[in-house]
Parts: C-alpha cells; structure tokens; sequence
C-alpha cells in the first residue's frame, strides 16, 4: 500500500483551477488504487513553523558542528516534523497556481523548511549536490491567468513552473509529471473552461500509470 501526498497550494479551494486539475488527478487515481493511503495538506490551512531567525540560527549551528541552545532545539524540532511528515509519503500531487510569475508563498515557505542539508539533500566537494527524496513520482497541475507557452517569449516570465521542478529536482525527484492549464484569464471564460477539460483530461490519463 502506497502513501500519496496532496498538496494543495491555492488558497481558493473550490474556485482554484489547480486544485480542480488535482482533484480530478486525485479521484482517477484513487479509483487505480484503491487500497493506497490518501493524505491532503492544505498549505493555507497548516500550521507551519516559520522559517525565521531562530530557525535559521538552529541550521547554521548544525552546520558548524555545534550544539543546540533549548530554544534552537525546539525550532530544529518543528522542521525536522514538517520535513518527516514530507519523507513519509511515497507519491505526491500538488496544486500549484502562478502567483506574479512565480509560486504562491506558503508553498515557499514549506520549500524553504523542506530543503535542508542532510534531510533532502547532501553535499560532496567532489560529487556536489545529491538529492536524497529518490524513487518516488510527483505530479503537478498548474494554473495561470496569462499563457506562457514554451518556446514563446513569455516563456521567460514562467518562474512557476521552471522553480518547483528545479526544487523537487535539488531533493531528489527525477519523475515529475504535470498538467498545465492557461490561460485561465486572458482569454476569457470559454478559453478557461476548455483548458481546463483538456488539463484535466491530461491528468486523469496520467494518474491511470502513477
């Protein structure tokens, strides 16, 4: 029995043409599989740790060897869960919307606990950086109001999409699959509503071998 972890990073819910492309990648599968474990993480809606100066502090004091103070402790304590509860899962899909060009910030926020040197990642003078969340597939529905097409000049404003994968890559993940639908504005409600089908047509043909 596999665990799949939904991230939700579109604090719209029921409005959130990410979430409705994950939704319907989340209902395919979950007919696949009916046995796996589903678990959501609504990132507008968790309680996570900030990522301040004290936390910041608690990385650094690893990184030189040094012990924790009790209040570092207890920050290191709050990422390391996040990051635990992360690791635990054996697939994952995220609803992802563009957010000025770029990812939503809580969905930074989680990034920024999750990426961290002996947890997701190591570091080798020779070798370099190796991702250590390996083996296991994600799948990604974006959504943006503009189109950003590849190959176009408004490929260069996409920081959404090239951002996540280079993240996911960074810890690890090689099998990144994803549905884009755009433009979920500029081109007016047909426009939306037809991407919108095909995006989720894309990802319930993609969630039948995930």
């Amino acid at each position: 029995m596999a665990k799949l972890l939904y991230i939700k990073a579109s604090p719209r819910e029921r409005r959130s043409h990410s979430v409705a492309v994950a939704d319907a990648f989340v209902e395919a599968y979950r007919a696949a599989h009916p046995s796996d474990e589903l678990r959501t993480l609504d990132l507008f809606r968790a309680d996570l740790p900030a990522f301040d100066g004290l936390a910041v502090q608690a990385k650094y004091t690893i990184l030189h060897g040094n012990q924790h103070t009790a209040e570092e402790r207890a920050a290191w304590r709050a990422v390391e869960a996040v990051i635990t509860d992360f690791k635990a899962a054996d697939k994952y899909v995220l609803a992802v919307p563009m957010w000025n060009f770029g990812i939503p910030y809580r969905l930074k926020q989680y990034l920024d606990i999750l990426i961290q040197p002996g947890y997701t990642f190591s570091y080798d003078p020779e070798k370099g950086y190796t991702g250590l969340v390996t083996g296991k597939p994600a799948f990604v529905a974006y959504a943006r109001g503009g189109e950003y097409p590849e190959g176009t000049p408004g490929e260069a404003y996409d920081l959404q999409k090239k951002y996540l994968e280079l993240a996911l890559g960074f810890m690890g993940f090689t099998d990144i699959r994803s549905a884009v639908v755009e433009p979920m504005l500029m081109g007016g409600p047909d426009v939306a509503a037809k991407r919108q089908a095909e995006a989720i047509a894309k990802a319930k043909a993609l969630a039948a071998t995930f």
